[in-house]
């Protein structure tokens, strides 16, 4: 039988599916799209999403194909310097154009040995107390470097091979990451409650006859008073291929469908007076301020991540690394379920951690929503709001909620009442994800590239003797962290502070399950 079946190619499926690799886990992953669209929606990672890419050695790739960017803020069209203080070794963001992110995670995937079936369009799923079925409208074909055919309900090829209609496949667990018109949700069930679309913005790349001077010129004063408008010149390191931002004439009956490139220009025209000569477009699309979350993050062996389980506008650029972040908290987890050691309550965090950051994020769009109106009231926020940016620690905090880096879990050791206590039951390390280090043996994230927990442990006294398997210990007496030991978890979250061997084993028996003789 196959592990886990992930639905959707996206970024979210792709990391989710190399993070379950790691383990050893035999994934599948189903992608509808017969090819990449090329669409470059999603442009850029921040700094949490960086210290991931880090953490699992991939970085280096994407600084390759990224230009370094630093904006603190980034709220609601309000733009101020970097902050100061932030904490992580990794203070800035990257503009990676999200056909290049799809294609670096796509390559890791096969790396590690993923199976990637495109075409294949889920139709219909069940699940029962063994494992999930799906059903296909067609086999689909194999990526690159990985076989075809299809899988039967043990995970051996099935007859038909990768072109048949109709083919079932069988896994222990499924994860929907298939956007967010989600069908894995929809066949679930699951509530998906939230505020439907009241404003639509229109967004595609194409080329244009007016000069670029006066392509500033024009946009600079319509974003006076309008900050749903732009025009980004060079996409991606095309000459002359502009990115076009503009209002939509209120929303379309049916988001699904590609606006036309007459409608961009009447709109253009409508806002600015102009219509910049656009001709020959790349794609088009069109987006809303639709914003809903999934009641439930998992029904049984069936889980959600990415745009499936949350939808939002874009303001801020947190959308894909959102969905990323999910994928990142999800997969070593799931991991566990599948090998069989993971302790009681282990899966259900990840919806008890994830979903209230997603609420979060749902939240401060909504906020920036309406900086971003038009109308005096909004007007009148959005100049107070940008004074208040101007106090550095202001700035520090809004940075550290769209960047994600200041995201904290409950890991269950009264961290919310802000009170240290003795083997640090309370610490304010704790549910937070640690910062790269610089050790005597190299990077703390260096260490920890397989996915493994890790003991840092500063006294030479502790062990995790029972759990070797799962967890790695280094002794370290690095000057930069300023307790005496902490219990990492996969993700880089702080699970355990503190001295006393006791208390080590009952923290790491919570996270890393029971200890092999």
């Amino acid at each position: 039988m196959i592990g886990v079946i992930v639905v959707g190619g996206g970024p979210t499926g792709l990391m989710l599916a190399g993070e379950l690799r790691l383990h050893g886990v035999h994934v599948v992953v189903l992608e509808r799209l017969t090819e990449p669209t090329g669409q470059s929606r999603g442009r850029g990672l921040h700094a949490r999403s960086v210290e991931m890419m880090d953490q699992r050695g991939i970085l280096d790739r994407f600084l390759a194909v990224s230009e370094k960017f630093q904006v603190g803020g980034l709220f609601g069209g309000i733009v101020k310097p970097w902050p100061d203080r932030l904490d992580t070794a990794h203070p800035y963001g990257l503009a990676t154009p999200q056909p290049e992110t799809e294609r670096l995670l796509t390559e890791r995937a096969l790396e590690l040995g993923v199976e990637i079936r495109r075409g294949c369009d889920v139709v219909g799923l069940s699940q029962d107390e063994h494992g999930v079925t799906v059903e296909l409208a067609g086999g689909g074909t194999s990526a690159p470097d990985v076989a075809a055919g299809g899988f039967s309900d043990s995970g051996t090829p099935a007859a038909g091979g990768a072109g048949g209609g109709g083919a079932r496949l069988r896994a222990r667990y499924l994860v929907g990451c298939d956007g967010g018109r989600s069908t894995v949700r929809k066949q679930l069930g699951v509530g998906f409650p939230g505020e439907p679309a009241t404003v639509e913005t229109l967004l595609g790349d194409m080329e244009v006859s007016e000069d670029r001077e006066t392509i500033d010129a024009v946009v600079a004063e319509v974003r006076k008073t309008q900050l749903r408008f732009g025009a980004i010149p060079d996409v991606d390191g095309n000459e002359g291929l502009y990115r076009i931002i503009v209002p939509a004439d209120g929303v379309a009956e049916d988001r699904g469908t590609a606006p036309s490139l007459e409608e961009f220009r009447q709109q253009l025209r409508a806002v600015s007076g102009t219509d910049f000569g656009v001709h020959s477009p790349r794609w088009l699309s069109r987006f809303g301020d639709a914003t809903r979350q999934a009641e439930r993050y998992r029904v049984g062996r069936v889980l959600l991540a990415g745009d499936a389980a949350h939808i939002h506008p874009p303001t801020g650029g947190q959308g894909l690394n959102l969905g990323i972040q999910d994928a990142f908290n999800l997969g070593w987890k799931l991991a566990a379920a599948v090998a069989g050691w993971a302790p009681e309550g282990l899966l259900d965090s990840y919806h008890s951690e994830r979903h209230p950051v997603g609420a979060a994020v749902l939240d401060n769009t909504r906020a920036q929503i309406t900086l971003l109106g038009t109308d005096p009231g909004a007007t009148a926020l959005r100049e107070l709001f940008t004074r208040l940016m101007d106090i550095e620690e202001v700035n520090r905090q809004v940075t550290e909620m769209i960047t994600a880096v200041g995201v904290r879990y409950d890991v269950g050791e009264g961290h919310e009442n802000g009170e240290g206590h003795e083997n640090g039951e309370g610490h304010e390390l704790l549910g937070r994800r640690m910062r790269d280090l610089q050790l005597k043996q190299g990077r703390l994230y260096e260490l920890m590239h397989q996915g493994r927990g890790l003991l840092l442990d500063r006294t030479g006294g502790l062990s995790v003797a029972g759990w070797g398997d799962r967890v790695d210990h280094v002794v370290d007496a690095t000057e930069e962290l300023d307790v005496p030991a902490v219990l990492l978890r996969p993700d880089g979250h702080v699970a355990w502070v503190g001295t006393d061997q006791r208390d080590l084993h009952r923290r790491m028996t919570t996270w890393f399950g029971a200890p092999v003789d």
